[in-house]
């Protein structure tokens, strides 16, 4: 598994477009269960043919999930299990798995609660994609640097 990491519109996008072009884009669906992500790239007659996956969407799809779940930890679970299935999925034969995760730690702390929550569950997915991930880059200004790997 590959991870993306920035702020927005710091060049993710670009700079995975030019490192997998051939890659199948995925956008997670806010309210859609993650937890169902590697048996539908499994079950999906396309998902077999690409050879990268780029899973992005999600702030948005962490946005739906915080509203629907109040228990911080148990969401947090649910994410790493995910990510860790996606893993396996992956060194199992399945197809290269590319995530794209938006950097929201920096600069002044929100105000409102769910704000604040959101910033702190984009932070732990980030902590936990990287310890799934067999590199783990930085961009900003479409620079990137390597962060592991």
């Amino acid at each position: 598994m590959q991870l993306f990491i920035g702020g927005a519109c710091a060049g993710k996008r670009d700079v995975v477009s030019a490192r997998f072009p051939e890659a199948a884009w995925c956008r997670l669906v806010p309210g859609s269960a993650l937890p169902t992500l590697s048996e539908a790239l499994l079950s999906d007659s396309e998902a077999i043919e690409p050879k990268t996956w780029v899973l992005t969407g999600w702030l948005a799809w962490l946005q739906t999930a915080l509203k629907a779940c109040p228990d911080d930890d148990a969401l947090r679970h649910v994410l790493a299990t995910e990510l860790e299935g996606l893993s396996q999925f992956e060194r199992l034969g399945g197809p290269e798995i590319v995530l794209i995760v938006p950097e929201i730690g920096r600069g002044i702390v929100p105000m409102a609660a769910e704000d604040r929550r959101l910033r702190d569950l984009a932070g732990w997915l980030a902590q936990d994609a990287t310890r799934y991930a067999e590199n783990t880059w930085y961009v900003r200004h479409g620079l990137v640097q390597a962060l592991k790997g």
